[in-house]
This record gives structure tokens, sequence and C-alpha cells, in this order.
């Protein structure tokens, strides 16, 4: 089914679709088997980097070159010769090479840039990572594979503002930039093969194999309009990869990157009361090893290991010299400190002839996320009251979420009625963890630390699950030019019980230039541990706002159930036409219904949230505004519909002396419509308005990538304009606001972010015979910003944006100059 046009990753020209344009065959669409070559129009010095990163391909022990010159996918199929042209879904092939060309600092930012059906928030507080928002639904939805293996999410729960509310996303930045051959982003829904998460869709990095050779570069840039006197968030990169060759046709490539961006303040005159409002303090050190090598004839072992160590540190509001002027008598900003671990291992073998003729492999993975969350210029004011004294730092809480599969993979081709058949087939366990450790005891008596207090025993502890799993998966072709995938999985959890789905997909050829792709599935996503166990509270001078755990007694006084898995039906269609040479277009829509989608459902505020929040053991300072102390818990809220359609082209002119360049475009139109409203126990809609525009209307509606990528001889110029479409986000009345209408939970006023363009701009120059590069670029040329927000609208009247929404970032431009060097 689904044909992958040579350029389905049609979002920027830079970005290497093995699938789209061979160096040496042209882009035609074969029937499956057939290996007949052709001469290429587009030659190796016309897309060097694409020749470049074909050639490094041929030595990966897990990407192959088929018969035709075409890249072998490893997403969405269990096929081992299946390229993304005859794939059975849709496949965007992004290279690493082209993740570093955007001159984004973070491999999510950078995806965001390439392929129009991906988001991501726009802004994250200490402790939270942006997460992959794929076809207008949230990271919750997507599932994120490291060669083909599941890796585990992030121990920290968004309870900031906005679509990623209540999430717990993979931390893609853990991954050095360095460190990544290509991604493959499959664009369906896939939890037939793969099981919980794959809603929207899959993201699979796959990780450099290179037995050869050394690549490094330096990046270093600012946002120099963020502010007239303050921080412009200059940041800088490092990044190092090599590899050797081993005994036994092995390998072992090394990659790793250093990582530092001061923090980022949007305001004008960089006052303290501005300090909350931009991006954290963050270093990061990261660091890949993949391996592998034949133990016998038959028998393959391989491997890689990630490691990231993060330091992020996140201004909150500003406190006033009156709050406590025996210790601060200037005031004080607490800030927000994360000390964080991401690190996973995976070890296996594989082998064919097992069995007389199936291909197997075997393999372990254990991967783990740790948080250690701390408060510094702070202050606990009834702790001083009490003893004359208070810490101005402390451990306020730690999380960890870890994540233990074991997979059995086996495959084989057979002939049924002369027809070639693939049958695959295997079993999957996995062993989930989740820990909660609360902290000091002065981070959380009396009121706790000021800005962000410590977790109380009560909400700590230790939870796991054992999931088991079996699937079956198979592709037929009864004639020559049709293709039939069906694919069924099962899944047993200990905490909650079973879950089924299935996918059958079909994709019919009409000609070279013409095919036809189409799935229907259905899918689930389990309850993870963090949504049912996580708790958390901040305090402002004026307010609070607690998460709390659905089954805590705290969440009960609010009428909290039970947390039951989400289920979702898929549908897809779409076509790839190739009217000219050298003109790739494909198209897709798509429809995804979620029925009990979890959701940061029960909005709660005033004495009811006081009480429940005083349930946790936390006392509130007497001075807060009631109607500014807020509640909630993660509930299966609501049953919602999106629906879309993506269209990419591309073409490739040639000018002779002049070069060639390659032009794309990309599109992303979707809408998700809320179908069904749950309530709580007490029969209160388990969402208001503001909630369910979060959920409907936080995304862009829409999004275009335009690129053009021009190379003539020595030089690369890559324009990219990038257009979001309209967000609409219900706010909270702020303290300008009239008395009856301040921190409103049922009254909103609704503000429109209009749609957008950005312009992105890169240079490169090429010496010593392409071995050393030298880039200036900029990102958001113009400096585009979001509309700004009236001061009614304004959180304690110094919040510029709406930082809720996705799309355009507050940052405004991004110069940069990058120097690389490979031999």
């Amino acid at each position: 089914m689904s044909l992958l046009l040579i350029a389905s990753s049609l979002t920027l020209p830079t970005t290497t679709v093995y699938a789209a344009v061979s160096t040496k065959h042209k882009t035609s669409f074969p029937r499956k088997g057939n290996s007949e070559k052709s001469t290429s129009r587009t030659s190796a010095k016309s897309f060097p980097t694409l020749a470049r990163t074909t050639a490094s391909r041929k030595v990966s022990s897990i990407n192959a070159i088929d018969a035709a010159g075409e890249a072998v996918i490893v997403t969405g199929t269990r096929d081992a010769n299946r390229t993304a042209r005859n794939s059975s879904s849709p496949i965007d092939i992004i290279s690493g090479a082209a993740l570093a060309r955007t001159g984004m600092m973070d491999v999510t930012d950078a995806l965001t840039r390439l392929d129009p059906s991906i988001n991501s928030n726009i802004t994250a507080g200490s402790g939270v990572v942006s997460g992959i928002q794929m076809r207008g639904l949230t990271s919750n939805e997507v599932l994120v594979l490291i060669d083909g293996k599941r890796r585990h999410t992030t121990g920290v729960v968004s309870t900031y503002s906005g679509a990623e509310h209540g999430t717990t996303p993979v931390d893609l930045n853990a991954i050095p930039i360095s460190a990544i051959d290509h991604i493959e982003v499959l664009r369906d829904g896939a939890a037939a093969m793969y099981g919980s998460d794959a809603i929207a869709g899959v993201i699979n990095v796959i990780l450099k194999k290179k037995t050869h050779g050394f690549n490094t570069f330096f990046q270093s840039g600012a946002s120099p309009f963020s502010s007239l006197y303050g921080s412009h968030g200059w940041n800088y990169q490092l990044n190092a990869d090599g590899g050797i060759a081993l005994s036994g046709n092995g390998y072992l490539h090394l990659s790793g990157q250093i990582y530092h961006a001061d923090h980022y303040v949007t305001g004008t005159n960089y006052r303290p009361e501005d300090y909350n409002l931009g991006t954290p303090e963050e270093t990061r050190e990261s660091l890949a090893f993949t391996f592998g090598r034949d133990i016998t004839q038959e028998i393959k072992f391989f491997g890689n290991i990630t490691y990231m160590h993060r330091h992020i540190e996140d201004y909150m509001t500003n406190r006033l010299p009156n709050i406590l002027p025996e210790v601060y008598p200037w005031g004080f900003n607490p800030s927000k400190v994360n000390e964080e671990n991401d690190y996973a291992t995976t070890l296996g073998l594989s082998g064919d002839h097992l069995f007389g003729g199936f291909h197997w492999s075997l393999s372990t993975t254990y991967g783990a996320d740790e948080s250690h969350l701390s408060t510094i210029n702070t202050a606990n004011i009834s702790y001083y009251n009490a003893y004359g004294w208070t810490p101005t730092k402390g451990f306020t809480q730690g999380y960890r979420n870890g994540q233990w599969a074991n997979n059995l993979d086996l495959t084989r081709g057979f002939k049924v009625l002369s027809r070639p058949l693939k049958l695959a087939f295997g079993a999957e366990h996995r062993l989930e963890t989740y820990q909660i450790t609360s902290g000091n005891p002065p981070s959380y008596l009396d009121g706790g630390f000021q800005g962000a207090p410590g977790l109380t025993p009560q909400s700590a502890g230790s939870w796991g699950r054992n999931v088991w799993a079996g699937y079956v998966d198979i592709d037929y072709s009864p004639i020559r030019k049709l293709d039939l995938d069906f694919a069924g999985r099962f899944e047993h959890y200990t905490d909650f019980g079973n879950a089924e789905s299935g996918k059958v997909s079909a994709r019919y050829e009409v000609n070279s230039k013409l095919a036809f792709r189409a799935t229907i599935s259905n899918g689930f996503r389990a309850p993870s541990l963090a949504e049912q166990h996580f708790s958390s509270l901040s305090v402002t001078p004026t307010g609070a706002a607690g998460s709390l755990a659905p089954d805590s007694v705290a969440a009960r006084l609010l009428g909290a159930t039970s947390l039951k898995p989400e289920r979702t039906t898929n549908v897809s269609g779409g076509l790839v036409f190739e009217p000219l040479k050298s003109l790739h277009i494909a198209a897709d829509v798509y429809q995804i219904n979620i029925r009990d989608r979890i959701l940061g459902g029960g909005n709660y505020n005033g004495a009811l949230a006081e009480e429940a929040i005083e349930a946790t053991g936390i006392a509130l300072p007497p001075s807060l505004t009631s109607t500014n102390v807020t509640a909630n818990y993660f509930s299966n809220a609501a049953s919602t519909r999106t629906q879309g359609v993506d269209i990419n082209a591309d073409y490739i002119t040639h000018f002779g002396g002049f070069g060639s360049v390659k032009w794309s475009v990309g599109i992303d139109l979707n809408r998700t419509r809320l179908h069904h409203l749950s309530n709580d126990t007490m029969e209160n809609p388990l969402l208001n308005a503001q909630a369910i525009s979060w959920l409907t209307t936080s995304m862009p509606r829409s999004k275009i990538i335009l690129s053009a990528f021009w190379t003539i001889g020595n030089w690369d110029v890559n324009i990219r304009q990038t257009r979001y479409g309209q967000t609409t986000d219900n706010m909270t009345y702020q303290i300008a606001a009239p008395a009856a209408l301040r921190y409103s939970i049922t009254q909103f006023e609704q503000f429109e972010n209009s749609p957008r363009w950005m312009t992105d701009l890169e240079v490169t120059r090429h010496f010593l015979a392409q071995r050393l590069r030298a880039t200036i670029g900029v990102n958001n040329l113009f400096n585009i910003r979001p509309r700004k927000l009236p001061l009614i609208l304004r959180y304690n009247g110094n919040s510029i944006y709406d930082t809720a929404v996705s799309g355009i970032p507050m940052t405004g431009s991004y110069w940069y100059g990058r120097v690389g060097y490979s031999f």
C-alpha cells in the first residue's frame, strides 16, 4: 500500500529523501521485484549530500540499498527489502545532515522545520521536554523508536498550558544530532505493529553505523532582537562522530554533543519581573555508541548505548521586596532547577535459516529517564516565621520512568499460488516502572518553598507493571500490481487488562507514474504510569495550581475515576503521481477517531481546589486569592475526531553551469473536533472551554513549507518559507481584568494568533574538496513573533505572548554561524 513518494519528506531540499532521488536511477515507480535500471538525470555533483549519505548507508548493518538503487526502510514494514516508494504507509526520510542544516539546536525543533505534519510546543519549563506533535495530535499519540526499538518516555509530566498539557514525550533531544544517520517518519496509525502510542504515527531514529571517517561541526548563534538590555539566548553546540571497523565484519561508531543555551528573556528592559518570560538556561552533554559484529556466519551481534545529562534552570515569577525583606531586601526570583539523566542500552542477536528459513532477531532494551528537581533563590515564609530562618534552596521532588523491553521477531517469505507472501510474527515483554520521590521537609512544610514547593511523602511511591504482547503480519501480492498487508496484535497489561488492534492496507499501482494506497486500522493507547500517579504543585504570590494523581484521595474529592485506555480508529487513503520527469506529487487524506482520550481534565478552583490540594499534605499560605487556586487530574475526558490532508511535491530544475535547484512544497491541513465530553462522578463536565480550545484549536490548522535548495559549484543556498496557520486559545482573565472575571474557570477571553510566514536563509561554502564547510544562516529572518496579548490576559501583568499554542516562536530571529570538517 503506501508508496512513498520520492519526496515524501518534501519539506526541505536538503532533506535527503532516500526514496526520492537516486543518484544512479531515475525516480519512477518500480513494481515490486522490478530491478530494471535506467539512466539518471541527477548527478552526484548536483546533490553531493545525497550522494555522500547514500554511500555511507552501504556500510550500515541495518540499512541497505536494493537492486534498483533505492534505500531500504525498516519502519512500517516487516519486509527486509521494502523501500519507501512501495512501503505500506507514507514514509518521510530525513537525513541527519539535513537536521543539522536547519540551524536548530535540537532534533525536535529541526524536525518541525522539515516536515509539515510535525509541530512542537513553543515553550517548556525546566524538567519538561518539547514533544513531537503529528497530524494535529499531541506527543502522547506519537511512538518513538531508536533503531526500531521502543524508546522510554520522560518522567516529568507537562503541567503547562496548551495542547501538551499532561504529556510525557520521549526526549528526542537526548540523541546527539551527530549520531543520527536518518529519521524515518511514518505518518499512519501503527498500533497493530508496535503497540500502544502509535496513533498519529511513528518516529524511528536510525543511528550511524559507519566503519570509518570522522565528522565534526561547531555552531553558535543568538536571538539579537530579544531585548534592549537583557539576555539574547546565546547558544553553542559542538558535535562529533567517527567510526572504526572491528574484526569479524564488525563496527563501532561513536558520537557526542555538547550544548549550551543561555537564558532568553523576551521582555523589553530585562526587568526582574520579566525573567520568567522566555526560555530556560540549559546545558546538555550526550553520547551515543553503536556496535556490532558477526559471531558466526549465521549469527550477528548488534547493540547501541545512549546517554544524556541535562542541567536546566528556569526563572519563575519575581517576588517583591515586601515578601521577605529580612532575607531578600530587594526581592527575589525563585528558579526551578532540573538535573536530568536519560540513558538506554540495546543488545541483540539476529540470524537466518532458523526452522528452515526464518530470519530471526532477539533483543533486549533497558532505558530510563531520571529528573531531580530543586528550587533555588527561594524561601519558606512560614518556616522562617516559626524558626527565624529558612533554607534558600533545596531538593523538591524526583521522577524516574524506566522501561525494560524484550523482543523476538521472526520473518520468512513464501510462495502462495505462485505469488509472493511475507509472514512475520513475534512476541514482546515490557516491564515498566515509575517512581516519585518527595522533597526535603522544608520544601513542603507549612506552605513549602516559594515558586515550586516540594512534593510531600503522601505523593511519593513506586509503581510497576508487566506488558505481554504478540503479533502477526502477513503481506501478500495476489496479482502483479496489488499488494495487501494484514496485521494484528494482542497485548495484556497487568494493571488494566487486554488490548487488541488490527490493520489492513492496500496498494495498487496503475502504471509506473500512478499508484493508490489506503489503510484502515484500529489501535489503542494505554494510560501511562505517569498519568496514573503523577502529582505536582506550583505556588505564586497570588495563587496555586495542583496536578493530582487520579487514584489519590485528593483527586477523588474532585470526582476522579481510574483511567482506562484510549481506543482509536484510523482511516487513510492517497495517491502518488509522477506526471513529468523530476516532478513528484503525493497526497493523503486521513481521519483519526479517539475514544476515551486521556487529558488533563477536571478543572476546579476556589475552596474545593484548596481542600483537594491540602489533602496532599500541603498547607497553602492564607494570603492566596481563593479563585486563583486551581486543581486538575488526568481523566478519560473526551472523544475526538481529527481529519486532514498531507500534500507533498518536488521538482528539480537544471541550469547547466548555474547549478541545480530542487523546489519542494509540503502542506498539512487538519482539524480536531470534540465528539463527546465526559463528566466526573459529580456530573460536572471534565473539560471547560479553555481545555477544549487546547485540544481542538491550539495547534495550527495548517502548515505550509516552501523551499528551494540551490547548489552551484562549491556553494549551497537554501531558502525556506514556512506558514503557520491560525491558532485559537480561550485564555484566563488576569490581574488587570475586572474582579468578577479574574481567574475564572468558566469565562474566558478568546485570543487568536493569526497566520504567520517565517523566512529561513542559509548559505554554505565548501572548501578542501568538500571536507571543510563554513555556513552563515538566519532562521525567522524578519523577526516574526506571535501577536501580543492585551493587558487583561497577561499573567501577573507581564506575560507578553500566548505560550499555550504551537507555531511561531516568541524568540524571534535566530542568527548563527557553523563550521564543519569531515574526513
